[in-house]
């Protein structure tokens, strides 16, 4: 064996490093924006790539920046000036809040790095809807991934229309550039807010009162939470929540502007969202006729749905009965990108739809179905607890499943128990519950009490 020989050559240099357009790429979503500019303050070769390489900026977070956040409301109830010194009486409420982020833009446009921005992630700041239309309209931009989650002072109504007029049919040519926008999920906490706050010592008053305010309690509840959350993942072989037994993934009921708003940026943006595609939604298949349910004063349970927003998430499985759906499962890489949602978190290295797209299985294998509809396609066919549910095909609901809450704990209180139809077995879900497995343990549960099943 010979000798060991060592290279004598200077080692390379962070300036070096960083010159590797790959390394760079790979490297800087990871910092925050103050961490790149001061780093370019510490020598001549690093200020050059910083403000000169196309990648530093390509994916740019401003949700953490302190000078991108209003520091206070301009506008109250008693008349107060605004501010201390003089301002424009012609200044907008709109151009009020749009003033940090516009300032900043501002700065990035003359150091000539605002063109090299590709995904902007503005969640939880002030963003008016003008100042979206500047992102989206106007040339100095060049955005294709925007993430506007839990922003303020945002107008849906004029965020509705502007993404209309975005992509009406008499569009210029490649308008517009952004290919993608997060807006209905819940952004991503920073780890710093993630970490407890340290306990105060002798807090006996101020500590609330009940067994489940025990240390205890509080860390079995986040176990709980946690083996539910691995069980949910393993189950599905990914983390994304659209393609695990989430059952709600919104907050709220969205209106009905913003699913034909989904529908008229379909092939041209795409959001954290879709569209449910259940057999009620298509003109074609949901008029049928009624003659089963006239006399009963309620609507076919077929009947033609307007356009709606998949607000559930089902899990990977499909229909209990079939394993699958009438409307057939999209699948990232053969379905249209319009059947796909936007998958959190957003992609740090890649600016591209398929990659906001694209679902991370564990094991590395092919991507799983995805199984999403709104809750009026699911009523009385999905269990709230379990997330089981049956299809059109599978199930047919009956007119008992349309009532209210009331009616139908007095039916199943009434209901035969010989089996003559219909009987108690003949309904799959009862109240948001299935009936063989979670209503039977809630009813177990409630037992001996004073409520419904004493």
């Amino acid at each position: 064996m010979g000798p060991l020989i060592v290279d004598a050559s200077p080692s390379h240099t962070l300036a070096d490093i960083l010159s590797n357009s790959l390394v760079l790429r790979q490297t800087t979503p990871y910092l925050p924006v103050a961490s790149i500019y001061a780093l370019a303050a510490t020598s001549k070769a690093l200020h050059h790539i910083v403000n000169h390489a196309p990648d530093v900026f390509r994916y740019l977070d401003l949700s953490t920046v302190q000078s991108a956040i209003v520091p206070y409301e301009p506008l109250d109830s008693g008349g107060i000036s605004w501010r201390a010194e003089r301002m424009d009486e012609a200044l907008t409420e709109d151009e009020w809040y749009s003033g940090p982020l516009l300032g900043i833009f501002s700065k990035l446009q003359r150091r000539h790095v605002l063109q090299n921005v590709q995904t902007l992630v503005l969640d939880g700041l002030s963003v008016p809807a003008d100042l979206v239309r500047e992102i989206i309209g106007e040339d100095r931009f060049n955005v294709r991934i925007l993430s506007i989650r839990e922003t303020q002072h945002l107008n849906e109504r004029k965020l509705l229309q502007l993404l209309r007029y975005a992509v009406r049919p008499s569009r210029p040519a490649g308008t517009p550039r952004v290919k993608g926008i997060y807006f209905f999920g819940k952004r991503e906490q920073p780890p710093l807010l993630v970490e407890h706050a340290p306990k105060k010592k002798n807090s006996r008053s101020s500590s609330p009162k009940g067994v489940m305010s025990s240390q205890g309690a509080q860390i079995g509840a986040e176990w709980n939470h946690k083996s539910s959350e691995a069980l949910s993942t393993a189950l599905a072989r990914t983390t994304d929540k659209w393609y695990q037994c989430s059952g709600r993934m919104m907050p709220k009921r969205l209106s009905l502007e913003w699913a034909e708003t989904l529908k008229a940026c379909e092939g041209i943006i795409a959001f954290d969202a879709v569209l449910c595609r259940g057999p009620r939604h298509d003109p074609g298949r949901a008029f049928v006729s009624n003659s089963d349910s006239e006399g009963s004063g309620l609507p076919h349970p077929a009947s033609y749905l307007s356009p709606a927003i998949a607000t559930v998430a089902l899990g990977p499985h499909g229909c209990e009965q079939c394993q699958s759906c009438p409307e057939d499962p999209a699948v990232f890489g053969q379905s249209p990108a319009s059947q796909l949602p936007l998958l959190s978190p957003i992609p740090l290295h890649s600016s591209s739809l398929r990659a906001a797209q694209m679902p991370h299985t564990l094991d590395g294998s092919a991507s799983p179905p995805l199984f999403v509809r709104c809750e009026d396609c699911l009523k009385g066919r999905w269990c709230e607890r379990c997330h089981k549910w049956w299809d059109e095909d599978c199930y047919t609901v009956s007119t008992i499943a349309q009532r209210t809450e009331l009616q139908q704990t007095e039916y199943m209180e009434n209901a035969p128990l010989d089996g003559a139809a219909p009987s108690k077995q003949s309904i799959k879900v009862h109240m948001g519950l299935c009936v063989n497995n979670c209503l039977v343990g809630e009813m177990m549960a409630g037992a001996g009490s004073n409520g419904m099943w004493g």
